[in-house]
């Protein structure tokens, strides 16, 4: 997947700023896909290049104009081939494994201190998250936000980046006993 894959997917939702786009990306799409402000504003002028998206200059009297980014009828097709191929296979790519992977019991001080940034890192996610998801149901349950709403993909998604960062603390919990059974370190 490119990011700008994920750019047409946040744009299917509706018209949106780059500056909005960016704080999207790090509330919703970062539990599936991350992207500095710097790679996004160079992407979006690219696809727009690419006739993918279009923008409309927005004037603004006490701040900088902005451009609100729309899906073009190719951007759309785009997204919809994406959308129908059968997605690739994932794999875990983290430092922290590699790490964990490789230590040393006299690493483990180490070790634990990466862990536990990570458990915390999960944890500030996590909350995030559900804050997202509360705020998405907006006092429904999930069942009836999912017969009534009419876009489905992020909170799927969400529920996704929610599982992911409990399995990420469940981990960390499970490494950080391990770790203090064994050196009686916590």
């Amino acid at each position: 997947m490119a990011l700008q894959d994920a750019i047409l997917a946040a744009l299917s939702n509706g018209e949106s700023s780059g500056y909005d786009m960016a704080k999207a990306f790090d509330v919703t799409v970062a539990n599936f896909w991350t992207a500095s402000p710097q790679q996004l504003y160079r992407e979006l002028d690219k696809m727009e290049t690419a006739g993918l998206i279009e923008a409309r200059m927005i004037q603004q009297l006490k701040r900088p104009n902005k451009r609100l980014f729309s899906l073009t009828d190719h951007g759309r097709a785009t997204l919809r081939g994406f959308t129908i191929r059968a997605p690739k296979p994932t794999a875990i790519r983290d430092e922290l494994l590699v790490q964990v992977e490789s230590m040393d019991l006299a690493d483990a001080a180490s070790i634990t201190v990466n862990v536990q940034n990570k458990l915390k890192a999960s944890e500030t996610k996590l909350k995030r998250y559900e804050r997202t998801r509360s705020h998405l149901l907006d006092g429904r349950s999930e069942r009836a936000y999912l017969a009534e709403a009419d876009h489905l993909g992020p909170y799927l998604t969400l529920t996704r980046g929610i599982t992911f960062e409990q399995e990420n603390i469940r981990w960390c919990e499970f490494v950080l006993a391990t770790l203090e059974d064994r050196t009686g370190a916590s």
